[in-house]
């Protein structure tokens, strides 16, 4: 029954998360979406600020925090580690559903794309983003990410273990094109209002700081390794990589 339970928990905190993902998509473009990133009466200006920046921050704390190597260590002490990944998945997935329902609009414009070409290009380039997120997951791998894998070979009894250290195809070019992706797509858009460039600046800002310790905790786990792979290939603009 543990193992089922478990199994279960994973399900659902991988399928409340891709919903989220697919809701996140929607709420930075304006479209298909009940709330997203502009909709609503703007109120106060500074009150706005205050809400959204405090939104972002609860985000940057849960998602960096519970990423780190030392908390995890102390975590697993407290709940299993078989669902521990599902745990910061399901916190993460609440972080965003916070952020998505009490997000103040700001709706002063910044920038307008009124060309038609030029604004299906940014279009094009949003979506872009977005798969650049979702194909990177899948070329390291997507459900030992999202913890999947984890319950999975706990409920089959079989031990589980990481997967080898690799560098498929972007990973070539860039160590993390899924923070990438994320930038183009927060950036990508034909018309920018102050909330959404408060949303775009506050998380470019915040990936860049928080891939300082995560390449720190990358390299303690795969040392020598990793240490050359960064001395060959670029942290987030992707370019050729230098020779060995």
């Amino acid at each position: 029954m543990g193992k089922f339970l478990a199994l279960l928990f994973g399900v659902v905190s991988y399928v409340l998360f891709f919903v989220t993902f697919l809701y996140a998509i929607g709420f930075v473009g304006n479209m298909f979406v009940p709330k997203s990133i502009d909709s609503g009466e703007p109120g106060s200006v500074g009150l706005a600020i205050a809400i959204n920046s405090a939104l972002l921050f609860v985000f940057a704390l849960q998602h960096s925090i519970m990423a780190r190597l030392k908390f995890k260590r102390w975590w697993t002490k407290i709940v299993p580690s078989e669902i521990e990944r599902s745990i910061y998945v399901l916190l993460t997935s609440g972080a965003l559903i916070l952020m998505f329902w009490q997000w103040q609009p700001m709706t002063s414009i910044v920038w307008d794309v009124q060309s038609p070409i030029g604004a299906n290009v940014l279009w094009v380039i949003y979506f872009l983003g977005w798969g650049t997120v979702l194909v990177g997951t899948f070329l390291i791998n997507h459900f030992e990410l999202f913890g999947l894998a984890q319950v999975f070979r706990y409920f089959q009894g079989k031990e589980f273990k990481w997967a080898a250290f690799r560098t498929p195809l972007l990973y070539g070019f860039v160590r993390h094109p899924i923070m990438l992706g994320f930038i183009i797509a927060f950036w990508a858009t034909p018309k920018m209002s102050v909330g959404h460039l408060l949303f775009a600046f506050a998380t470019t800002v915040y990936i860049l700081i928080a891939l300082q310790f995560e390449e720190k905790d990358l390299v303690e786990i795969h040392g020598e390794e990793y240490e050359a792979y960064q001395r060959r290939v670029s942290m987030i603009v992707p370019l050729p990589p230098k020779k060995s």
